[in-house]
C-alpha cells in the first residue's frame, strides 16, 4: 500500500508521507480529490470531508508545520504554523519539505488536489 500523498497547491507541489491507520485507509478510498480548503486562525486551512472517516484522536501536545490530521470524523486540516494544542486529532500524516508551504497557500482560502504519489 503506497504511504506518499501528493498535493498539489497552484503551481506548488508537496509530498506527504502517510501513517499506516485506518483513517489513512479510508481517506485514500476518496483520492483524488481537489478540495477548497477555508482558512482558520491564520495557522490552519480545512474542509469538511463528504463522508466521516473512522477516527482514533488524541492530543499532540504541540502542532508541527506541515501535519495533516482529522479534525472530528469528518474536518481534513493542514497545518502551516507550529503551535501549542488542547484539542485532539487523529493523526494522518506530514508533508516531507513544508519550507515553502505558508507562501504556496497564501491568505484565504487554498484549492488543494490531493493523490496517490
Amino acid at each position: 500500500m503506497r504511504n506518499k500523498l501528493k498535493l498539489k497547491i497552484g503551481a506548488k507541489t508537496f509530498t506527504a508521507t502517510l501513517l499506516d491507520n485506518a483513517t489513512t485507509t479510508a481517506m485514500k478510498k476518496l483520492l483524488p480529490m481537489t478540495l477548497e480548503m477555508a482558512e482558520l486562525n491564520r495557522n490552519e486551512k480545512y474542509v469538511r470531508l463528504p463522508q466521516n472517516l473512522p477516527a482514533n484522536a488524541s492530543n499532540p501536545g504541540t502542532i508541527q508545520v506541515g501535519d495533516l490530521m482529522l479534525y472530528g470524523s469528518n474536518t481534513l486540516v493542514l497545518f502551516y504554523e507550529t503551535f501549542p494544542t488542547s484539542y485532539t486529532y487523529t493523526k494522518i500524516g506530514r508533508l516531507d519539505d513544508a519550507s515553502r508551504l505558508v507562501t504556496a497557500l497564501g491568505a484565504g482560502n487554498a484549492t488543494i488536489t490531493f493523490e496517490l504519489e
